[in-house]
């Protein structure tokens, strides 16, 4: 099995797009990437402060095993942190549920959903990476990965890297 890269420049939302793609019964995994993203979600109907250069991309695929959304923020999380583990040398935190700190700054946000669409269950995995900007947010740090390597990170390559973790992680979700 592969995904489908699509890649927008502007969109409201990557996970919103992921949703019309299904409606639309497009049900091949799928990896959404965006450069612009205007309506950016966080959990509970939080905004995502999405800051131009950074990433903002979502994947989707089918699921058959009965998870509960807590098992699958877990592994959502522990696959973007390896992924990310790839790109930078620093120690990657997971503080639950669903963000991933660097020096105890958020560099990561991951927002999970679950989609039934003709009797089959879709994860939608929306991922939110300070890439080269950090927003700025009351009583929350934040940051970004260019600010622990001295090289500059492709989009590309991480898009490259999270999809062949998932690849490798299709089964615990099967």
């Amino acid at each position: 099995m592969n995904f489908n890269l699509i890649k927008l420049n502007k969109v409201d939302s990557t996970n919103n797009y992921a949703v019309k793609l299904l409606k639309n019964k497009i049900f091949s995994p799928t990896i959404i990437v965006s450069n612009i993203q205007t309506g950016g979600r966080g959990r509970y109907g939080n905004k995502w402060i999405s800051l131009k250069g950074n990433i903002f991309m979502s994947i989707f695929f089918e699921i058959n095993k009965r998870l509960k959304i807590n098992e699958i923020t877990k592994k959502n999380c522990r696959i973007i942190k390896s992924a990310l583990g790839n790109i930078i040398k620093k120690k990657i935190y997971i503080k639950p549920p669903n963000d991933l700190l660097i020096d105890k700054k958020k560099v990561c946000g991951i927002l999970q959903e679950i989609i039934t669409r003709e009797k089959r269950r879709f994860l939608i995995v929306g991922i939110g990476l300070n890439l080269i900007k950090s927003p700025k947010i009351d009583n929350y740090p934040t940051s970004h990965l260019s600010n622990y390597t001295k090289k500059k990170i492709k989009k590309n390559d991480i898009y490259n890297i999270i999809k062949k973790k998932y690849l490798k992680s299709l089964r615990s979700f099967n």
